[in-house]
């Protein structure tokens, strides 16, 4: 595999618009390409060097939730003693099954918290087949069914466990995200180029696609006492805790022996081998429909060859009832 990186302009050139993005995916219906995602990837070699570079992956991005394994890491730096199905809850971007909710509301009552105390937004459920249960039971939007609520109920229970304020824990300057500040940009070995707020409310860091494939990379290649073993070690032991039964980095990290997978909103995806290959992406328009395609088609090029990859690649388009085209790889 090689870069595909433009050659730099002439000294003295005029400078023109940047150039587009290339086309990761495109959208096939009866034959015809009616549409494009565009976006960047890297691909890193075992040993960490840039295998394959499409786009700009150097320039910053915000990974959302490709973000958690990270600050699940500051949870556990900060002395939150957290283990199994808990540690990969976390890390995780929920469905919001029964398990799922379940297991938020004991990591509360262990430390004496609620759900009220989540400052989450209320949200319905993350699996549409699972919002629709939950709705026909007649249930509204809560806290504890947002996503990231796992990742919360880990947050609040660390404050409780150092005497931190509990109140603004998601502030940045609260102590325990200045911690993941940190872990975020160890990880990952660049600056954080900016720091806003997630969906959750949470900080979010911004680091480049390098640096995000180099942090999963960094995970899996950690000393098995670390933080950042430990957290990827319990992900892919309970990955339906990191996402749910329908979700495919779920069928990832069940299906290919040592894979750590975790997606984004805004379709972001990183992934990372057990040897340490690792890769990651990011749809410029933010297209999740475009994940799956691209996602099997870079795992392809990893050498990754098991039933899961066409299952996640699969994409087809609708019309009518019939299936009629698809979104596939364009790279």
């Amino acid at each position: 595999m090689t870069s595909s990186a433009a050659p730099s302009a002439p000294s003295g050139a005029l400078s023109g618009p940047a150039p587009a993005p290339p086309v990761l995916a495109e959208v096939v219906r009866s034959g015809f390409v009616e549409g494009h995602h565009r976006g960047s990837l890297v691909v890193l070699a075992a040993d960490g060097g840039v295998e394959l570079a499409l786009g700009d992956p150097a320039a910053p991005v915000f990974p959302r939730s490709s973000n958690k394994p990270m600050q699940a890491a500051a949870v556990l730096r900060a002395g939150l003693d957290l283990s199994g199905e808990r540690l990969a809850l976390a890390a995780a971007s929920h469905a919001g099954e029964g398990f799922h909710l379940d297991l938020v509301r004991k990591m509360l009552a262990e430390h004496g918290l609620s759900p009220d105390d989540l400052q989450t937004p209320p949200d319905l459920p993350l699996d549409p087949a699972e919002a629709e249960t939950y709705l026909a039971a007649g249930h509204v939007r809560e806290r504890i069914t947002m996503n990231c609520s796992g990742k919360h109920a880990a947050m609040l229970a660390v404050c409780v466990r150092n005497g931190w304020d509990p109140a603004t824990y998601l502030d940045p300057a609260h102590p325990l995200q200045r911690l993941v500040h940190q872990v975020v940009e160890e990880a990952a070995g660049e600056p954080v180029a900016a720091v806003g707020t997630d969906g959750c409310g949470a900080p979010l860091m911004a680091i480049s696609l390098v640096g995000l494939a180099r942090a999963f990379r960094t995970f899996v290649t950690a000393a098995p006492d670390t933080a950042e073993r430990r957290v990827a070690d319990a992900m892919r032991a309970h990955p339906e805790y990191v996402a749910g039964t329908r979700r495919p980095d779920t069928w990832l990290m069940r299906e290919v022996p040592g894979a750590l997978s975790k997606m984004g909103a805004e379709a972001v995806q990183a992934v990372a081998l057990a040897d340490g290959r690792a890769l990651a992406f990011k749809i410029d328009d933010g297209s999740a429909r475009a994940l799956g395609p691209v996602l099997a088609r870079a795992l392809g090029l990893l050498g990754v060859d098991a039933p899961v990859v066409s299952r996640i690649g699969r994409a087809p388009l609708l019309g009518g009832a019939a299936e009629v085209g698809e979104i596939r790889a364009a790279f």
